[in-house]
């Protein structure tokens, strides 16, 4: 991307939270956090981070990592009602450029800068150097992207895999996902492995099972379940954990990822030790034919508290010519 001025604004914009640091002659400053749900428009946001950080100094241009899809510098939240459009922003805040990725491009740029203390493991293997690595992450929804290094330039394959349709490995599953088919009609990976795809599995397992519980969201479900005083949101957890380790498995195949498998989102750091005890990697390596060919792969959670901002610095640091790389070959979200 090679952008040259001495401060750029960064983002990481999620439905849920938008995240903002500025870039100063290569230093990353401190990282604010805002609800998305305060904020009527994008616009409104970036106004309360340029006012409260950024009132003495002039900031020419910004680079976004956002949660949905992009088009020519433009995107129409999947998750949130927010669209945020690079000519509208320019014009706003005077940027002289401004340039809009998918988060998960930006997540999958980080993953050669992140070091053992920023990772968690999950059961074994090793990384084969110089092989592809993929990154899923469940949070408010679920993106999945994979890097592919180069001699040269390296590039990232960002995607839209957590709409693809979710594959049942057990009669329990098959049972829960006829019934969110009752619900949604297609039932996608991010119906089951997100936020609210556990707010979803716990619904199910409340219905199928002629349960008694309280309504609970995600965060409710997943305390509840840590502090061991719901059998239901333990359940719901254990299979939360179970099908991520089947769609990792699946994404580590698609794309050959012997360079490691790592998770991202902010619900994964939160359940290390109980999805290191979970079936997660059973399920990850549970494909047939090809169990050793899984075994032989590492996972581990990212734990790194700024890994997209990580990823957002490598954009902004690289040459043209690995920007134009990487823009060819990211695939639109939508």
């Amino acid at each position: 991307m090679a952008f040259s001025h001495e401060h750029l604004l960064l983002g990481d914009i999620g439905a849920t939270n938008a995240r903002f640091a500025l870039l100063s002659n290569g230093a990353l400053g401190p990282i604010d956090w805002f609800a998305v749900a305060q904020f009527p428009r994008f616009t409104d946001a970036v106004n309360a981070f340029l006012d409260r950080h950024c009132r003495q100094l002039s900031v020419p241009a910004a680079l976004l990592a956002v949660a949905g899809p992009v088009h020519q510098d433009r995107c129409v939240f999947t998750n949130c009602p927010w669209i945020i459009d690079a000519p509208q922003l320019c014009a706003a805040f005077d940027f002289a450029k401004v340039h809009i990725v998918n988060d998960f491009q930006a997540t999958g740029m980080s993953l050669p800068h992140l070091t053992a203390a920023d990772l968690y493991p999950l059961g074994d293997g090793e990384a084969v150097p110089g092989e592809p690595m993929a990154v899923l992450g469940p949070g408010t929804g679920l993106g999945i992207a994979c890097f592919v290094p180069g001699d040269q330039n390296s590039i990232v394959i960002a995607s839209e895999g957590g709409h693809a349709t979710m594959a049942a490995s057990s009669n329990r599953e098959d049972a829960i996902i006829d019934y969110l088919r009752g619900h949604f009609g297609h039932v996608s990976a991010e119906r089951v492995v997100s936020g609210g795809g556990l707010e979803n599995l716990y619904d199910a397992v409340v219905a199928l099972d002629g349960i008694s519980a309280p309504k609970r969201n995600a965060a409710e479900i997943t305390k509840a379940a840590l502090d061991g005083t719901c059998p239901t949101a333990r359940m719901a957890l254990e299979l939360f954990c179970a099908m991520l380790g089947t769609v990792a498995g699946n994404v580590a195949l698609m794309f050959g990822a012997r360079g490691g498998i790592y998770i991202a989102g902010g619900i994964a750091p939160r359940l290390t030790e109980f999805m290191a005890r979970s079936e997660f990697r059973a399920r990850f390596e549970q494909k047939g034919r090809f169990k050793n060919y899984l075994g032989a792969i590492p996972s581990s959670i990212i734990v790194h508290p700024a890994a997209t901002f990580v990823g957002l610095q490598s954009i902004a640091n690289a040459p043209s010519a690995e920007t134009s790389e990487t823009n060819r070959f990211h695939l639109e979200r939508n």
